[in-house]
């Protein structure tokens, strides 16, 4: 009968294993393991959620905050570099579950933002792009090398996704040309 090794002994192995793959002078490239991204999507994440420190706290903000202070569009433009990060992780193959967790992040960002005064405060504090950057590392199961393509399935569930935050905000453009027509109808003109 073969012993199969405990789990320590595996670990041993592995460690074992790596000592000696840095020790060589191998001038191969390193590759990712499947819990990491590449550089520019940790980047994007960065700009958008955590580009600026707040002097004296440990509080930060990014583009995403400022950009959002634009009514309309900026909530806007933020939500479509969401999408960049929902789409790599079709590329990275995280379960569906998780694509729908991160096109939720992206649907309380933009509904939440959208809101005058309100939606900038949320802004500042809820980071879609770092909670969807933070699921992304956590649940790639290729390498970066390998995540070139995704499954059609994924990509058609992702279409479905961006359709329903696009409804989103069209319905969202929608209600606010239609307060504003309200309110422009009830102000009396001045002269």
């Amino acid at each position: 009968m073969v012993r199969r090794p405990t789990d320590e002994e595996d670990m041993m192995m592995m460690m074992r294993d790596r000592s000696r793959s840095t020790t060589t002078t191998d001038v191969a490239p390193r590759r990712r393991a499947p819990g990491e991204i590449e550089e520019s999507i940790e980047q994007l994440s960065r700009w958008m959620d955590g580009l600026f420190r707040i002097p004296g706290t440990s509080w930060r903000f990014g583009l995403d905050a400022i950009v959002g202070l634009i009514p309309g569009v900026g909530d806007t433009a933020t939500t479509l570099v969401g999408f960049y990060v929902l789409a790599a992780g079709v590329r990275y193959r995280v379960p569906k579950v998780t694509l729908l967790r991160m096109g939720l992040n992206i649907a309380i960002d933009y509904a939440f933002g959208a809101i005058p005064v309100v939606g900038d405060l949320f802004d500042f504090a809820w980071k879609s792009n770092k909670k969807n950057v933070d699921l992304l590392r956590r649940r790639a199961t290729v390498p970066a090398e390998e995540a070139r393509h995704g499954r059609t399935s994924d990509w058609l569930f992702v279409g479905l996704i961006m359709l329903v935050l696009l409804a989103l905000l069209v319905g969202s453009i929608a209600i606010a040309l239609y307060i504003l027509t309200v309110i422009g109808k009830n102000i009396p003109p001045p002269f």
